[in-house]
């Protein structure tokens, strides 16, 4: 049994994997927003107990939390965008939010720039074939 491919079929599958990477890019902000909030949670108590550096955390916490909900966002606006641009944008809030967010907000960005790759590579704009 061959195995056939007609555009159709293509479009349908970069569709289904465009939606992949926003629900991939949404759930990746939310474990980002909840590691950012541990992230303040640490850096509040070392700060009541006067720890070095505890100033630098917080302010981790806050830019991962930041990035977290940019990443919420853009993951939301990728599942049905008929351009590169949203993934585009969820990758650079990934980026952004693994160097400003933290170690713990870093992990789950990492999940948040697959998804952003992956809903660019899944943004195919439909050709419209012309019958002769």
């Amino acid at each position: 049994m061959a195995f056939e491919v007609s555009e159709q079929n293509l479009f349908e599958e970069l569709k289904s994997m465009q939606k992949a990477g926003g629900i991939i890019g949404l759930i990746a902000g939310i474990f980002g927003v909840i590691a950012a909030g541990i992230t303040l949670l640490f850096g509040g108590v070392a700060k009541a107990v006067e720890a070095d550096g505890a100033n630098t955390v917080v302010g981790l916490g806050w830019g991962g939390l930041l990035f977290s909900f940019i990443a919420i966002i853009l993951g939301a606006v990728a599942m049905g965008a008929k351009s590169k641009v949203p993934g585009a944008l969820l990758m650079l809030s990934a980026l952004g939010g693994a160097i400003l967010g933290g170690t713990l907000v870093a992990i789950f960005m990492v999940l948040a720039f697959a998804g952003g790759l992956l809903a660019t590579i899944g943004t195919k704009k439909q050709v419209a074939i012309a019958s002769a």
